[in-house]
């Protein structure tokens, strides 16, 4: 608040006395003090200045007074009121300028306020130029990291696209509609249709319609389980080159897991596939190879066999039944060898496989033995055979394959050993659940095997390298065979050996203890009336020879016209047919037979020296048994028995008459033997097992949509379906199952709705019984020795 100055407070108080006393009263009050002050003054001044004092003097005193004193009086007045007034308004300018200072303080201090936050917002607005510029700055390098990012993506781009276009597989991708979104150039050249052509085409407007339908078919499965899947067909170029490719077709997402499509990938294995027929034709032609051989071979080793045996029972003088007995046991060591072969072919082909008889293993043994003694005593080495009881007295085991094994390892024994003895022996645990383990022992007094090949020798051809072996070789297969068979049996071979000292093999192989009685190793049939079809003089004469001294009457025809000629004139107890004649098969002389009724219950027994086919083969096509060359008395007194003195099962007196043909007459209605036969024969068992694996698998996808076309009623749909599954069935030899399939996919048929859902279901019938009489015909198909 503004205050008076100590100068000014007088004149502002005398004002404002004035102004409350009133001017006319200080008017008067003036002039009495004014004529009092005058009237004093004139006399105090007559008085010090020696005059006597007159009334003239307070007259004129009075006079002047009263004559100056209204004029000065206004004077002051107006004065007063003049300063008064200044007062007034000085106060109020004074006021004013209060007002106007204290409002200068406020919009002084709103000023500095203002020009705070003005500093503070210039510094907010320096501060966000600074982070825009600074913004600019990071967006300028974002945009340039993005221009090289963005040139950098368009190389690898441009990179990864050359790539793919130079790669030699066939690459393409599918969107979620199934329509070509893109390809690489081996597709443009499958297609014939450039990217840009191609892209928005669906399979159907590219290929075939069949090889469409199997892709479409394949790409549903793969994106219904969201799982890659590989499968290999042949695909057409547009210049109509074919080529085999491996297709991989697998799903593919977006960052966020989003399916967009599906990717093939195709590989060209045409030259792997030429590769893979060439070494199956290779395999089948080494097969046919061995088989031929087989024939060869085994038609002169039969003569040798069968007349040194005979000529063994003759009347011999000692020295003369030592050259035979060498000549016998020589054969037997020639057809042993000439079986490692045979199966090792088997081995390699996996078709290696066991058939389980009834065998005395003291009989088996003492056989056994005496051919080898023949072997040591030609050494002037000693055989040693000692049975070591318990022993069960019959067992259920691969004769034939245990016999190859013992032999393998006595005919090495009696070979590297040069003085001395060589010694078997054969015992076996206590029976615990029908089963024993029947131990082998080999042991001989001969060169011995370093240490540090014991580990080797069963290898496939490898022969032991050591100056002691040098005289003595051979074909390094056979250990390696009784390993593998050895192994087919779950059993283990043992060997320890000391160098100068001899060797010792140890076979332990676990057996069931067999409850059926043996083979009778009697003929129990005699005066059977035979016709013996051979066209080989020496195999004539050997088996006739035998079965003669069994008591047989024997007929010969050396072709197979003659056969069927003797046949037609004479009645015949039982055929002995030889398969491979000069004119025609053994095969065709049996279908002749049949046809003209000239065999109505006379059994047929091939005689074969095809080692590589299976006993089943010859059943399926119409054989009774089989007869392996050279012929063992043993199989034929086998044979023999099972067809002449077995007794029959309880049939019903129409089914009893029917011949045994009649069951292959019935499979061929199922299979096409000839076909399934050619197959094995071309491409081998493997082959046609895998290929029969595949249509097993793809066969319930096939009925389903077979089902659901014919639930809606799609009828070219059936008969495309039935047309798939005729020739799927038709690749494995389902000819019943192709037959019904044939029948559907005749959609022109006048009758076909009427019939079509009963012939579905008689596929779907036949499709699950014929596979299960395929899968029995292929595990059968082995010949029995």
């Amino acid at each position: 608040m503004h205050q008076d100055s100590p100068n000014d407070s007088w004149a502002i108080k005398f004002a404002q006395f004035i102004k409350r006393f009133g001017t006319l009263k200080l008017s008067i009050l003036f002039v009495v003090v004014t004529l009092v002050f005058t009237l004093g003054g004139s006399y105090v001044i007559r008085v010090a200045m020696g005059y006597s004092v007159q009334p003239d003097d307070f007259i004129i005193a009075v006079v002047l007074t009263m004559m100056s004193a209204p004029w000065v009086l206004y004077f002051l007045s107006e004065l007063v009121k003049q300063l008064e007034t200044s007062r007034t308004n000085l106060k109020e300018v004074v006021s004013q300028l209060e007002r106007l200072r204290e409002e200068d303080v406020f919009l002084n201090r709103e000023l500095q306020s203002n020009i705070r936050q003005l500093n503070h917002e210039m510094e907010q607005r320096r501060k966000a130029q600074e982070d825009r510029e600074a913004v600019f700055k990071d967006l300028e390098k974002e945009i340039e990291e993005k221009s090289q990012s963005e040139q950098q993506a368009r190389h690898l781009s441009t990179l990864l696209r050359s790539i793919i276009d130079a790669s030699p597989d066939l690459i393409y991708y599918r969107n979620e509609e199934g329509r070509f979104a893109g390809c690489n150039r081996i597709a443009e050249m499958l297609t014939g249709k450039t990217e840009e052509e191609l892209v928005g085409l669906t399979l159907h407007d590219v290929f075939e319609e069949e090889l469409a339908r199997q892709i479409v078919a394949s790409d549903h499965e793969v994106l219904e389980n969201n799982a890659g899947m590989t499968e290999e067909l042949w695909l057409r170029f547009a210049d109509d080159r074919r080529r085999y490719f491996e297709m991989k077709r697998v799903p593919f997402f977006d960052n966020e897991g989003k399916r967009l499509g599906l990717l093939a990938f195709g590989r060209d294995m045409t030259e792997r596939k030429q590769a893979e027929n060439a070494a199956a034709k290779a395999s089948t032609d080494k097969t046919r190879f061995i088989a031929t051989i087989s024939h060869e071979l085994r038609t002169p080793l039969n003569g040798i066999v069968g007349l040194s045996r005979m000529l063994r029972d003759t009347e011999l003088s000692e020295e003369q039944f030592s050259w035979v007995s060498t000549i016998y046991a020589s054969a037997i060591t020639l057809g042993n060898i000439f079986n490692d072969i045979i199966d090792l072919d088997k081995l390699d082909r996996d078709k290696l496989e066991l058939s389980l008889k009834t065998v005395s293993l003291r009989d088996f043994t003492q056989e056994l033995s005496s051919i080898i003694r023949l072997l040591a005593a030609d050494k002037s080495l000693e055989l040693k055979t000692n049975i070591i009881e318990p022993l069960p007295d019959l067992v259920e085991v691969d004769g034939t394959r245990l016999r190859q094994i013992l032999w393998n390892i006595l005919f090495n024994a009696v070979k590297f050993t040069q003085k001395g003895h060589v010694k078997l022996s054969v015992s076996a645990t206590p029976a615990k659940d029908d089963m024993t383990q029947v131990t082998y022992i080999i042991e001989d007094t001969g060169v011995g095997i370093p240490e540090v090949e014991l580990d080797k020798i069963f290898a496939m051809y490898y022969q032991v390298d050591h100056p002691d072996h040098q005289s003595a070789t051979g074909t390094g297969i056979g250990l390696a065979i009784c390993k593998q068979m050895v192994d087919l049996m779950h059993g283990t071979i043992d060997v320890s050996s000391d160098v100068g000292k001899g060797t010792r093999f140890e076979i332990t192989l676990p057996l069931h203890i067999s409850k059926r009685p043996m083979q009778v190793s009697q003929l129990q049939v005699t005066d059977l009336n035979i016709l013996l079809v051979e066209d080989i003089e020496l195999n004539v004469m050997v088996a006739k020879a035998l079965l003669e001294k069994l008591g047989q009457t024997v007929d010969v025809a050396m072709t197979g016209q003659e056969a069927i000629d003797k046949a037609r004139n004479n009645q015949y107890d039982l055929i002995l047919l030889d398969i491979q004649l000069p004119d025609m098969t053994g095969f065709d002389v049996a279908n002749t037979l049949r046809d003209e009724d000239l065999v109505m219950g006379t059994p047929m027994v091939a005689l074969t020296a095809n080692v590589i086919k299976k006993r089943e083969e010859y059943l399926q096509n119409g054989m009774d048994d089989v007869i392996a060359k050279p012929i063992k008395k043993s199989r034929v007194i086998e044979v023999f028995n099972s067809l002449f003195t077995e007794p029959a099962a309880p049939l019903d007196t129409e089914v009893a008459s029917k011949p045994k043909t009649d069951r292959s007459k019935a499979l061929s209605t199922i299979l096409d033997m000839e076909l399934l036969q050619m197959l094995i024969d071309t491409i081998g068992e493997d082959m046609v097992r895998a290929s029969v694996k595949v249509f097993q698998e793809k066969m319930p996808e096939y009925m389903e949509i077979l089902q659901l076309s014919l639930s809606a009623d799609e009828k070219s749909e059936v008969c495309s379906q039935a047309h798939k599954i005729k020739g799927a069935a038709g690749s494995v030899g389902l000819a019943r199952v192709q037959r019904i399939a044939n029948q559907i996919q005749q959609g022109d048929h006048p009758a076909w709705w009427q019939n079509v859902h009963d012939w579905v279901e008689e596929l779907q019938m036949a499709v699950a019984h014929d596979m299960k009489t395929l899968h029995e015909w292929l595990n059968q198909q082995m010949i029995e020795d």
